[in-house]
């Protein structure tokens, strides 16, 4: 374990949650009978926003759209690796109008977009971590994507498969602390087939391995700058490990997110350059 873990500096793309409510169900967690308090919402966003900027990362903000509720979840807009940005296709229609959004943003800050032509939900399911881009599969996007993304950025693909819908998304279930050319990640072992776990313990022989409740916590939905780990503050054994391991558990509250199976990764694009 290193003795002082070093942060890089990161450009995050936010959405601000001005139309944020569960007005549908795509996954387990969202329940359209039990109402979004909004005002908590926007004031839980806002903090995230504002502890990103006091470790000194730089936020962008896209504007959102009416009647586009989960708009506010950016990661899974696109992957941008290298300056190049894949874009999404949603599997659910009611998200699919997001991609048009995201896609006028990036083209407007001088980005070429490459529109995915299979089921492809962004950072939701495309994480890059080390030498490879880890790609979930399962629930959203789909196998063909999965060698769309390797033809387009050159970069291998490893595919896993999700099997449990309370992790619907790869960035329910894990997420990368140090991305260094050996990557450092943490995750959930049971939302992982069985082939799939061997292949991440085969891959990953030091990752940090969360408990069933610090998932189901979102506690795996974290961000981290190679120093410090913005996690939702429930899920208190994982922030433990992190922290002997020489991280800096940064806890930020989005738990008014959790009712529509978000949390602080699903707010935030990393644009890398």
């Amino acid at each position: 374990m290193p003795e002082s873990r070093v942060p890089r500096r990161r450009r995050f793309l936010v959405c601000e949650p001005r139309h944020f409510a569960v007005q549908y169900a795509i996954n387990p967690w969202m329940h359209p009978d039990k109402p979004v308090d909004i005002d908590l919402a926007r004031g839980q966003w806002a903090e995230l926003i504002r502890a990103y900027r006091d470790h000194g990362h730089t936020v962008d903000t896209v504007e959102p759209v009416a009647d586009l509720p989960d708009m506010v979840f950016a990661a899974n807009s696109a992957l941008v690796l290298e300056g190049r940005v894949f874009g999404s296709l949603f599997h659910a229609p009611e998200r699919r109008p997001e991609s048009t959004a995201y896609e006028s943003w990036f083209r407007s800050a001088g980005y070429d977009v490459y529109r995915a032509g299979s089921v492809c939900e962004g950072e939701g399911d495309l994480i890059p971590a080390g030498r490879w881009i880890l790609a979930g599969t399962g629930f959203r996007t789909t196998h063909e994507a999965h060698h769309e993304v390797q033809e387009f950025f050159g970069v291998p693909v490893i595919g896993l498969q999700l099997v449990d819908p309370y992790f619907y998304h790869l960035d329910t279930a894990l997420f990368v602390l140090d991305e260094g050319y050996e990557a450092h990640i943490a995750y959930y072992p049971e939302a992982f087939s069985p082939g799939s776990r061997k292949v991440l313990a085969r891959l990953y022989p030091d990752a940090v391995l969360a408990t069933r409740q610090d998932a189901m916590a979102f506690g795996l939905n974290s961000v981290s700058d190679g120093r410090h780990v913005f996690i939702a503050p429930r899920a208190k054994e994982l922030a433990d490990q992190l922290a002997r391991q020489g991280y800096v558990p940064v806890p930020v509250d989005l738990s008014e997110f959790h009712k529509a199976g978000g949390g602080i990764k699903c707010c935030t694009q990393e644009i890398r350059s």
